[in-house]
C-alpha cells in the first residue's frame, strides 16, 4: 500500500507509560514529516493537555482531540474545528443514564474549559476556571465531550450498559479501564475527524495507516487502510487490527514508521 497519512493515538500508544515521547519516536516523527507523510495525532485528550506533546514533537501538524470533537493546530496551539455535542442531546443522555445507573456523576469538556458536578472526582488537576455545577447547568451550550464516571463499575461494563440504555442518540466509548465513559455527538469519533482532514488533503482511506490501543480508537482503526495495535492494547483492539506491533514502552509505533520510511527510500 502507498501511505500518505500516519495517524497515531497518544496515551498508551505513541507515548510511554510515563507520558513521555521517546527520542526514537521523536526522531522518526520528524523524519516522517520531512519525507512527506502527513502525521496526525488522534487522542481523547482535551486541548489543554496538548502543549507538552506539541513541545516534545516540534509544534508541527495537527491533532484530533476529544475523540474527534476538536481539531487542534499543533503550531498555533488553537482549536480550528469542532464537532460538538448538542446540549439538549447531552442533557437527555445524562438523564437517561442517571435514571438507570445509580451513583453516576458527570463532567463536560469544552474547547478550552472544563466543568464538573460537585461529586465528580477528576483524576488530573482541575484547570483554572473549572466550573462546578449540576450537569443540567453545565449543558447550556455545545460541549466537546460529556464524561460520566462511576465509583465501582469498570469502563467496559459502563460502556455496554450505556449503549443499551441510550442507543444511537450519542457516541459512547472509553479510553481507560477505571469507570470513565466518554460521550460525543452522534457519529463523532476519531474516524470522522480524520476523514474530514484526509478529504481536505485529497487523501483516500487506503492511503492511511493508524495506531491505537483502546476502544476509542476502534472507529479510526476500522477507517484507515492499515490498522496497527500496540502489544499492550485492549483485547477488542488486538482482535480488530491488521497488525500488532511492540508495546508503547518499546516504541511500537516507531518500529512500524521506520519500516515505512525504509520502504519509501528503497
Amino acid at each position: 500500500m502507498t501511505v500518505r497519512l500516519i495517524a497515531t493515538d497518544l496515551d498508551g500508544t505513541l507515548l510511554h507509560s510515563d507520558g513521555s515521547v521517546s527520542e526514537r519516536s521523536r526522531a522518526v516523527l520528524t523524519s516522517a514529516t520531512a519525507a512527506g507523510f502527513l502525521v496526525v495525532f488522534t487522542t481523547g485528550r482535551p486541548p489543554r493537555w496538548m502543549p507538552p506533546v506539541a513541545e516534545a514533537t516540534g509544534h508541527t501538524g495537527v491533532a484530533v482531540c476529544a475523540n474527534g470533537a476538536l481539531l487542534y493546530d499543533m503550531e498555533t496551539e488553537e482549536v480550528v474545528r469542532e464537532n460538538p455535542l448538542d446540549p439538549a442531546v447531552g442533557a437527555e443522555v445524562a438523564r437517561a443514564l442517571r435514571e438507570r445507573i445509580p451513583d453516576l456523576v458527570f463532567a463536560v469538556e469544552r474547547g478550552t474549559g472544563f466543568g464538573l458536578e460537585p461529586q465528580y472526582r477528576a483524576r488530573a488537576p482541575l484547570p483554572s476556571g473549572a466550573e462546578v455545577a449540576a450537569i443540567e447547568d453545565l449543558l447550556t451550550a455545545p460541549v466537546a465531550k460529556l464524561l460520566a464516571r462511576h465509583p465501582t463499575l469498570d469502563s467496559d461494563t459502563l460502556l455496554a450498559q450505556a449503549r443499551e440504555i441510550v442507543g444511537d442518540l450519542a457516541t459512547f466509548t472509553h479510553s481507560s479501564p477505571n469507570g470513565l465513559l466518554e460521550i460525543s455527538g452522534p457519529g463523532v469519533s476519531k474516524a470522522l475527524a480524520l476523514e474530514q482532514l484526509a478529504t481536505e488533503g485529497g487523501i483516500a482511506s487506503d492511503e492511511t495507516i493508524g495506531f491505537g490501543d483502546m476502544p476509542n480508537d476502534l472507529p479510526m482503526l476500522a477507517w484507515v487502510g492499515h490498522s496497527v495495535a500496540v502489544a499492550n492494547a485492549h483485547d477488542d483492539v488486538l482482535a480488530a487490527v491488521d497488525e500488532v506491533t511492540a508495546s508503547n514502552d518499546d516504541d511500537g509505533v516507531a518500529v512500524v514508521i521506520e519500516r515505512l520510511l525504509s520502504d519509501r527510500s528503497a
